[in-house]
């Protein structure tokens, strides 16, 4: 502002500035307050949701661990839908398809698709889609479990894929196929999670394996030949026949 100006005039500039951007200057002041009221109240919604999540999931595992599977299911259908998309929801998912693959295996392959399928934690999504597979398998959806085992980049996940896919072409009578995945999962990313002795059992005994020979026994020193080769001990002298006359 002008310092020529007098004070009176400075206080009619200042006047006429705030008749014209008062407003704009109050609707941002009360847009920042706003917005930080919202974001205080959405990130108070998620810890609710958050809790309210790890409820319903506590519940789900103690009933899933009292083996009421059905009460935990209605739980988790609860669940589902009030917090679809929440890590809880798919946590208590691949806990129940673990609990029903033997009972009941359509409905832990539900489960574990859902969890593939809407998990943003990419680890837990890979362990849903690994135990889908072998659900698959058990199920002799064979080429359907190996068509989930495509993974373009598996990450630390190869060596269990790659095992996982020998299985199933063990079940399908590909010998050829089931050597080559597990010669494959012993060297690929993650091998070093597998058991390795286990791995090696099941190579061993696929039809056409030839077992690795045994360490050659030590050869027993022949001493025969040093035998023949060491000098004959002399034999005692014969005492000569006494002379007539000695001794006398």
């Amino acid at each position: 502002m002008d310092e020529y100006l007098s004070d009176k005039e400075q206080v009619e500039r200042m006047r006429q500035w705030w008749r014209e951007n008062g407003w704009f200057l109050i609707g941002g002041v009360a847009l920042g307050l706003l917005g930080l009221y919202g974001y205080n109240q959405y990130f108070a919604y998620r810890d609710r949701q958050s809790e309210d999540a790890a409820a319903l999931y506590a519940a789900i595992k103690q009933e899933t661990e009292d083996g009421d599977t059905a009460g935990a299911a209605t739980q988790l259908a609860e669940m589902r839908s009030q917090f679809p998309d929440h890590v809880y929801t798919h946590q208590a998912a691949l806990l129940l398809a673990s609990a029903e693959i033997v009972t009941a295996p359509d409905d832990a392959a539900e489960k574990l698709r859902f969890t593939m399928e809407h998990s943003d934690d990419p680890e837990l999504a890979m362990v849903a889609r690994l135990r889908l597979a072998r659900v698959l398998a058990y199920r002799d959806r064979h080429q359907e479990a190996l068509a989930l085992l495509d993974v373009p980049e598996p990450g630390q996940f190869g060596g269990r894929i790659a095992e996982i896919r020998g299985d199933i072409h063990v079940a399908l009578g590909e010998t050829d196929a089931a050597r080559t995945a597990y010669l494959q999962a012993m060297v690929a990313p993650g091998a070093e999670l597998l058991d390795r002795s286990f791995l090696q059992m099941k190579l061993s005994d696929l039809p056409g394996t030839v077992p690795e020979p045994a360490p050659a026994a030590e050869a027993a020193p022949d001493v025969s030949a040093d035998a023949a080769e060491a000098p004959a001990e002399a034999a005692p002298a014969e005492p000569a026949p006494a002379q007539p006359g000695e001794g006398q």
